[in-house]
């Protein structure tokens, strides 16, 4: 009995072996993400799920059939600033399918960022600041306008702080590619 299961724990780690060894550097990898993964909630270390979107298929060999499992780990959290610094993930796969068993690999990073506070930013603090001034002039003129274009600024750059976090996101069914590396 022993000898047979040692037997069988043998032959798995030898076909992993002989598997790895035919996964070389600079394979490429397409696959559909299974989840949503989010900077804002996400932590380094984290494992995802995905599926081979086609064939991995190297020196003619079919080696994982499209739809095989695929496993990865989330490698770079930054989470989104209110009004700077967006967030940002980098994801690499780890593990894929072959003949039934999952072989390790090791993969460039797929690296998304957040898109930039910029825009919002002057939008929510020049309109405040445009709004306030509108206001500020039509209850006391000149001096009027200035305090108000400077309290409206203020009223922008808070409601920017209180709505700017821009995460990075990367929906469940995405397409992303990655190479293998060795």
């Amino acid at each position: 009995m022993l000898g047979k299961l040692l037997k069988t724990a043998l032959l798995l780690l030898c076909s992993a072996l002989v598997a790895a060894e035919t996964i070389p550097a600079g394979a490429h990898l397409t696959v559909r993400l299974n989840s949503t993964i989010n900077s804002g909630k996400a932590e380094e270390g984290q494992s995802f799920d995905a599926t081979l979107t086609r064939a991995l298929v190297v020196h003619g060999k079919t080696l994982a059939r499209s739809g095989a499992p695929v496993r990865g780990k989330v490698t770079l959290v930054k989470s989104s600033g209110r009004l700077h610094a967006p967030g940002q993930l980098t994801l690499r796969l780890t593990a894929v399918e072959v003949n039934g068993h999952f072989v390790h690999l090791a993969t460039t990073g797929y690296h998304i960022q957040g898109k930039s506070h910029t825009k919002g930013n002057v939008e929510k603090i020049g309109g405040g600041a445009a709004a306030g001034t509108l206001i500020g002039a039509l209850a006391g003129g000149g001096k009027g306008a200035a305090i108000g274009g400077l309290a409206g600024a203020g009223a922008g750059t808070g409601v920017a702080a209180a709505t700017g976090k821009e995460e990075a996101v990367i929906p469940a069914e995405s397409l992303l590619s990655f190479t293998t590396t060795h």
